[in-house]
């Protein structure tokens, strides 16, 4: 497990880089504007599969782990929580818990995308990847932004805090009616890897956010461990998951 999740060595440059520019560019301005660019949901309406074909050939720059596409990694997700024998809901969001990343091919760049997520509008953690990356970030020189609560209340609960944006906060907005609140809490957190893993930004939290992160980090070892250079064999699992997406997503979701 200790070989997962090294930035250091043997990460590729291009981890390094894409969060250079994340941390660079993840103020509190920047993701209000993605916000209202992309949350009413009227780009485009296309079913769960064809959003899985936009991803065929999407390697992330973030991940340090793996360099399969997008489909691979969610195949394997799903097997290796398949396998545990949890509940269909749960096997599901584990298959398409990475499918915003469709915002690629709407002309996003990774760093925009992909990566570790965090608040924006209160004081980085030094628990974020990366965190010296921050120096270069516009919010580091506005002193409300950077104290412990920021722009926040204690206790306010995270739906009030704008995390910084990528494929996490779309796909909630995009699935949000479609699975119960613990799957919806793992696509939404599941790269919030200061607070469920670290254990950060508690202060920010209530109590439904925190038995929320119970499920986030019952999902995260499936995520994370079941990635490996052997790609799944797609052909034969792909009748499973046409049953599964046909359950949960049987029509289009707007996206």
């Amino acid at each position: 497990m200790s070989e997962f999740r090294n930035y250091e060595d043997p990460a590729r440059p291009s981890v390094k880089e894409l969060y250079r520019l994340n941390h660079r560019h993840q103020t509190l301005d920047f993701v209000r504007g993605k916000k209202q660019e992309y949350l009413s949901l009227d780009r485009k309406e296309m079913g769960v599969w064809e959003a899985l074909e936009l991803l065929e050939s999407l390697v992330d720059d973030s991940d340090p782990d793996t360099e399969l596409s997008q489909v691979a990694h969610a195949l394997q997700t799903a097997e290796a929580i398949r396998a545990a024998a949890h509940p269909r809901w749960f096997i599901v969001t584990g298959f398409i818990h990475d499918f915003g990343k469709v915002l690629c091919s709407f002309g996003e760049p990774q760093w925009a995308v992909v990566g570790d997520t965090f608040p924006v509008g209160c004081a980085f953690s030094r628990n974020i990847v990366y965190p010296e990356l921050f120096a270069e970030n516009p919010d580091t020189r506005v002193p409300e932004y950077q104290s412990r609560l920021g722009i926040y209340e204690e206790g306010c609960g995270l739906d009030q805090v704008h995390m910084s944006w990528g494929h996490d906060e779309y796909l909630y907005h995009v699935a949000r009616d479609r699975l119960p609140d613990e799957g919806l809490a793992m696509i939404r957190y599941h790269s919030f890897y200061a607070a469920h893993r670290e254990g950060d930004y508690r202060y920010l939290m209530n109590d439904r956010d925190r038995e929320l992160f119970e499920s986030v980090r019952a999902f995260n070892p499936y995520d994370l461990y079941s990635k490996s250079s052997n790609p799944p064999d797609r052909t034969a699992l792909e009748p499973y998951y046409r049953e599964l997406v046909e359950e949960f997503f049987p029509e289009p979701l707007r996206w």
